[in-house]
Order: C-alpha cells, then sequence, then structure tokens
C-alpha cells in the first residue's frame, strides 16, 4: 500500500477514484506531516515557494500542480523524482496575456476613462496583423500565444534557452529584439532567466513595443521597466512583478503604459479540475509502475 499526501480535502475528493493500493493522506505542508511513510507529495498551490521537507524516508515523487518549480528542485533529497504540472494553465494564462497584449495594443484603458467620463471620442489603434511578436519560452504557454496571435496575423518567432526546430535561442537575442513590436515571456524562473528583461534588452526593443510577462515577475528588472515605461517609449502588459505582492506604494502601480494584474494567469474557475485530473493520472500511472509525465530533468 502506497500513501499518497493531498493539500486538502478538496483536491482528495478531485482525485477519486484512486486505485485499491493508494491511502491518502490531507497535510497541507504547515507543521509536521501526518505521518512518515508518504511516497507520493502533492504540495498545495498556494505554498508558492518550497520550504525543506521533514524527512519522509519513503518519499519517491513529488508532483506539483504549478507549472513552475517554484524552488522544489533545490530542496528535494536525492533519487526524489519532480513533476510539474505543465498543461494545466497553459490555456488560460496564454489567453491572459493575448487579451492583455490585445488591450494595450487598442487602448481598451484609455477608452476605459472615456467611458467614465462620457466621453465619446473615437481613436486609431494598432492591431495584431503583419505586427512582429517575438516569445520567449516556447513551451505549453508559449506555443499556445503563438497559435492565438498567428490567427490574427502576427508574425511570430519563437525563442528558447535550448535550440530545436525553428526556435531560435537566447544568444540570438541582440538580432531579435530591434525588430520585436511586441516581446512575450513564457519561460520559467531559473538561475538563466532572472533578469533577462534588463536595461539593454528595453533599450533594443524599438519606440512604441510592447512587453508582456506571464512568466514570473523576476525574469524582469522592474526599475528598468519603470524608467522606459515613464519615458514613454514602450508599453506592458503584466500578470507577475518583482517584487510580489506588488506594494501598494510601488512606483510601478503608477507608472503609465502598463496594465497590471496580480498573477491571475491560471487562476480560472477550472483549475483545480484541470489540475487534479492531471494528479489522477500521475498517481494511477505510479501505481501500476507506468512512467510518470512531467518529469523534471537536467536543466528545466
Amino acid at each position: 500500500m502506497k500513501v499518497v499526501c493531498l493539500p486538502d480535502a478538496e483536491a482528495e475528493r478531485l482525485v477519486q477514484p484512486l486505485p485499491a493500493n493508494i491511502r491518502t493522506v490531507i497535510w497541507d505542508g504547515v507543521g509536521p506531516p501526518p505521518e512518515e511513510h508518504i511516497a507520493f507529495l502533492v504540495p498545495g498551490y498556494s505554498r508558492v515557494r518550497a520550504r525543506p521537507l521533514p524527512t519522509l524516508a519513503d518519499l519517491e515523487v513529488v508532483q506539483l500542480t504549478s507549472a513552475g518549480l517554484n524552488g522544489w528542485d533545490e530542496v528535494l533529497p536525492d533519487g526524489v523524482t519532480l513533476c510539474n504540472g505543465r498543461g494545466v494553465h497553459g490555456r488560460s494564462t496564454a489567453e491572459l496575456a493575448v487579451a492583455g497584449l490585445l488591450a494595450v495594443l487598442r487602448d481598451l484603458p484609455l477608452f476605459m476613462a472615456q467611458q467614465r467620463a462620457a466621453v465619446w471620442e473615437r481613436r486609431q489603434g494598432n492591431d495584431l496583423d503583419e505586427r512582429r511578436v517575438l516569445i520567449i519560452g516556447a513551451g505549453d504557454i508559449g506555443l499556445r500565444i503563438k497559435a492565438a496571435v498567428e490567427v490574427f496575423g502576427a508574425d511570430v518567432t519563437m525563442v528558447a534557452r535550448t535550440p530545436r526546430p525553428g526556435v531560435r535561442v537566447l544568444a540570438e537575442l541582440p538580432e531579435l529584439l530591434p525588430r520585436a513590436e511586441v516581446v512575450a515571456l513564457a519561460v520559467p524562473e531559473t538561475p538563466g532567466t532572472a533578469g533577462l528583461v534588463d536595461a539593454r534588452f528595453l533599450a533594443a526593443l524599438p519606440d512604441g513595443a510592447v512587453l508582456v510577462n506571464v512568466s514570473r515577475g523576476s525574469v524582469v528588472v522592474t526599475d528598468d521597466l519603470i524608467v522606459e515605461l515613464n519615458r514613454g517609449r514602450i508599453k506592458a502588459f503584466l500578470d507577475v512583478a518583482d517584487p510580489e505582492p506588488l506594494p501598494s506604494q510601488h512606483p510601478l502601480w503608477t507608472a503609465p503604459n502598463v496594465i497590471i494584474t496580480p498573477h491571475v494567469g491560471g487562476g480560472t474557475m477550472g483549475w483545480q479540475r484541470r489540475a487534479f485530473a492531471m494528479v489522477r493520472d500521475q498517481i494511477e500511472r505510479y501505481a501500476s509502475g507506468q512512467p510518470l509525465l512531467n518529469v523534471v530533468t537536467g536543466e528545466y
């Protein structure tokens, strides 16, 4: 009998039915675990950052419901398999990225202000037709953004950390950025992506470019972005920030040319259903000795 640990009663309900050789316990990660024989651990999604685990001698698998690792790869003992939640939040996060991008291009904040003032004043906005879009991150989210903006006629270039057919690499950014009218960030948080979008990166973009960040706040150097926003040279849609939560007095709140949402890319009503359907499938694979999906190996 293998012990699977779930974060709460709702998660336990959503993963049913489970194989006969699986027993579940509930633990939210606070305080001591309910028992020491946990073999398959599903941390709660609200536990954004990993903390060192207590000694769990039987632990074999940690299954995340987030696409990002949030430090879990740094705290797991040797020999424990780490799986992420790739695919759970991809569709909704890409949807928000495109919604935010279109809101910036079509000047929706301006029209909302006009609505509050009861002003009917037409203005010619921008669209995606033939617009050069650079998507940094060629995983689930990035590919969904690509598919969506191509429907509206965008010319898309994909960039990733590792080369593959049809995808450029990060080392080519100095060549790519001066032509990019839109840059969408869909990369995981790693030492290699932290601070990727800095003053030099932003300065390389053409005037009027739009930055979209639905990855992690640390990918962008916030102070450098604020400088460019205040200059009016670029615009941005941000679903994430650094720091996060963004303090109420932070200058990013009042910077011009930016739309901010509070990290809600994956926060749609159906996320738990999708997440724990994936978890149930992984538990079934584990119980029957089949290979697990979304295993994190090498450089994430």
